[in-house]
């Protein structure tokens, strides 16, 4: 097996205000095959800038591990369905890891 580029995964940052919401999100992403898996953690707190305001907010964070491949089409659904209106949406490459699971990545976002 050959080892994967590092520009065929991705690792997708999300944040939402709801734990039900953050699962229903995860659940829906690897159902319908965009992301291979979504890490959930806990609630936090954000502080930020909107508005020329200072914010504060308890957010999960959402971890997604996808393909690059699918990430046009991820943005996409998650643009759709996501409860901010400018929603959180910043993809990192994935440069090195196990190829097994960069593989399982792959195969299970095709």
């Amino acid at each position: 097996m050959s080892a994967p580029t590092s520009s065929e995964h991705l690792l997708v940052i999300t944040t939402v205000d709801h734990d039900s919401e953050a699962g229903r999100i995860a659940n829906e992403m690897v159902e319908q095959q965009l992301a291979a898996c979504v890490h959930i953690l806990p609630m936090g707190t954000s502080v930020y800038l909107w508005q020329g305001q200072i914010e504060q907010a308890r957010e999960s964070t959402l971890l997604i591990k996808t393909s690059a491949a699918r990430y046009p089409e991820l943005q996409e659904w998650l643009l759709r369905r996501h409860p901010y209106d400018t929603p959180e949406i910043i993809a990192l490459p994935i440069t090195a890891g196990l190829p097994d699971y960069l593989d399982w990545i792959r195969q299970c976002t095709r």
